[in-house]
């Protein structure tokens, strides 16, 4: 499994790609926030981080996602994996705790960027901003690593490529959830506030509120042990197919 982690980590940092499509990100993101900047209030630093964080899951996420799991697809590597001997448990969660440690990295990096380039344009980030744009982009990594979870059901489960990413897009993107939401409204109201939205938003709450964090963290814990254990179901089922 250590094995693994180092061989999939020596390859992403040899990926230019990777490099490319962040370095992109950065750039286009300081162009937004150079163009806006003529608007910015006292407040444009937290309600920016708000707003635009939400597309962090799909944005940053889905390239994390997409190198991690549906890459292997593509290359059969899971097959290569499994024929020397690798457990198809150990690979499933060789793949999540990767996915939950690069997801922390870009998710922890974010918000320096982020302070940084207001903090350039004049308007330097209080300890009070920091915060909330901290636990904003916590919600980004914890509904990005929980997708991530569940999208990996299509890949070990279907091993099609094109499933995966769509279901983890969708995910990320909030459709499904919309979609559960309207469903749950009609005969289970509360319910919603189990779905990932509904965690994700009261773990947030509570770090910068200082309220409970046990039980939305407890929840969070079980909703992504439950998708990863449901991929090594689906996996051990599924036989050794990868048509493109």
């Amino acid at each position: 499994m250590l094995r693994l982690i180092r061989s999939e980590l020596y390859r992403l940092a040899h990926k230019k790609s990777l490099y490319v499509y962040f370095g992109a990100l950065a750039v286009a993101y300081l162009l937004v926030i150079y163009v806006r900047s003529g608007g910015f209030t006292a407040q444009s630093i937290t309600d920016d981080a708000i707003t635009f964080f939400n597309f962090l899951p799909a944005l940053a996420g889905g390239f994390l996602f997409a190198a991690l799991y549906t890459d292997d697809l593509n290359s059969k590597n899971l097959i290569t994996l499994v024929g020397f001997g690798m457990s198809k448990a150990k690979i499933v969660t060789t793949k999540l705790v990767l996915m939950a440690v690069l997801s922390a990295l870009v998710f922890a990096l974010v918000p320096l960027f982020h302070c940084a380039a207001y903090s350039l344009l004049g308007w330097p980030a209080t300890a009070s901003d920091w915060l909330v744009v901290y636990a904003v982009s916590l919600k980004a990594f914890l509904t990005t690593l929980a997708f991530a979870a569940v999208a990996g059901i299509a890949v070990y489960g279907l091993q099609r490529t094109t499933f995966a990413m769509v279901l983890y897009i969708l995910l990320s993107f909030g459709v499904i959830s919309s979609l559960l939401m309207v469903a749950l409204k009609s005969f289970a109201p509360s319910l919603a506030d189990y779905l990932m939205s509904g965690i994700s938003s009261r773990i947030t709450a509570a770090v910068i509120g200082g309220g409970a964090l046990t039980v939305p963290a407890v929840e969070y814990v079980i909703y992504v042990l439950l998708a990863a254990g449901l991929s090594i179901v689906v996996f051990y089922k599924k036989e050794m197919e990868f048509r493109l």
